[in-house]
C-alpha cells in the first residue's frame, strides 16, 4: 500500500518514523531512505539502533536548495535521481517489507527526482510492499495510486515568530 505524508506543517518524517519504528516491532524489513536532508537528525540516531531498519541518508552535505547555483541544483538533482533509482531497486531485492522516502515528493516538485519515474515505480511496486511519501506536495497522479494520504497543515509554528528549529524537537 502506498501512504503520502504531505503539507507545510510539521511533522510528515516524525509521522513516517513512527511507521518505520511500529512495522520494526513487527519484525518487518524497513528501508528509510532520505532525499534532500544531509544533517544529523535526532530520528537518524534512534533509527540506527533499530537492526530491521536499514537507513540511507543522504550521502554528500547539501545546501537549501534555493541557495544553490544552477549548476548545485544539475549536480543535486543527478544525486537524487540515482538516489531514488538505487532504493527503488534495493527495496525489491534486498526483500523489504516496507520503503520509506522522506522528502522524496519535495525532490520531484523541484524536479530533482523524475516525475515519471517514481509514477512507473508506485504503480509497478509488489503488492506486499508498503510505500511511504512524505514532501510539501503531492502530484496528482501520485494521489490516485495512494492507499493513505494525510495532509499536514501549519496553522501556527515557532519559526514564525523568529524561533530557529530545536535539536531534538526540530531535527
Amino acid at each position: 500500500m502506498i501512504h503520502i505524508y504531505y503539507g507545510d506543517g510539521k511533522g510528515k518524517t516524525t509521522a513516517a518514523t513512527g511507521l518505520a519504528v511500529r512495522a520494526a516491532g513487527r519484525d518487518l524489513k524497513v528501508l528509510f531512505v532520505q532525499f534532500l536532508k544531509t544533517m544529523s537528525t535526532g530520528e537518524r540516531t534512534s533509527l540506527k539502533q533499530l537492526s530491521n531498519i536499514t537507513l540511507a541518508p543522504c550521502p554528500v552535505e547539501l545546501k537549501f536548495t534555493f541557495t544553490m547555483s544552477e549548476e548545485e541544483k544539475e549536480n543535486c538533482a543527478r544525486l537524487m535521481g540515482e538516489i531514488f533509482r538505487v532504493s527503488a531497486e534495493k527495496s525489491i531485492v534486498g526483500k523489504f517489507d516496507m520503503i520509506i522516502l522522506d522528502e522524496l515528493l519535495t525532490a520531484v516538485s523541484l524536479n530533482m527526482v523524475s516525475h515519471a519515474e517514481v509514477y512507473e515505480f508506485l504503480s509497478n511496486a509488489p503488492q506486499t510492499l508498503e510505500i511511504v511519501l512524505t514532501g510539501h506536495e503531492v502530484p496528482e497522479k501520485f494521489s490516485v495510486l495512494a492507499d493513505y494520504i494525510t495532509h499536514f497543515v501549519n496553522e501556527k509554528h515557532p519559526y514564525q515568530r523568529g524561533i530557529p528549529a530545536r535539536e531534538g524537537i526540530e531535527f
